[in-house]
């Protein structure tokens, strides 16, 4: 076994753990970010205001996913998956990526 799927194996109940808490407690993590992110802003004077958003943005984008943890992965027992990007109504391409092609007949 190799060194890095010694580590997958040891940090996996964490991962459940982690996304247990995302889940419980998502709501008090983005306030918490938010509070972060004013502060670092108001710290540099704005100077990195956009930079700041887009951090704190793909954080809340990451505490979203680890909540929703089997939600939209066929075969984990979640809700089926509507194609396309979660939180766009299942519209397939709507992240960028093309449609899956029709099923053959």
């Amino acid at each position: 076994m190799g060194f890095l799927d010694s580590l997958k194996a040891k940090l996996g109940p964490a991962k459940g753990k982690v996304s247990d808490l995302a889940q419980q407690h998502g709501d008090k993590i983005d306030q918490g970010l938010e509070k972060a992110a004013r502060i670092v802003d108001e710290k540099t004077k704005g100077k990195y205001s956009d930079k700041i958003q887009s951090g704190t943005g793909k954080a809340k984008d990451a505490i979203d996913r680890m909540g929703h943890k089997d939600e939209g992965r066929p075969g984990t027992g979640g809700r089926p998956s509507a194609g396309g990007t979660p939180g766009t109504g299942g519209t397939p391409g709507a992240d960028g990526t093309p449609p899956p092609p029709p099923p053959a007949a």
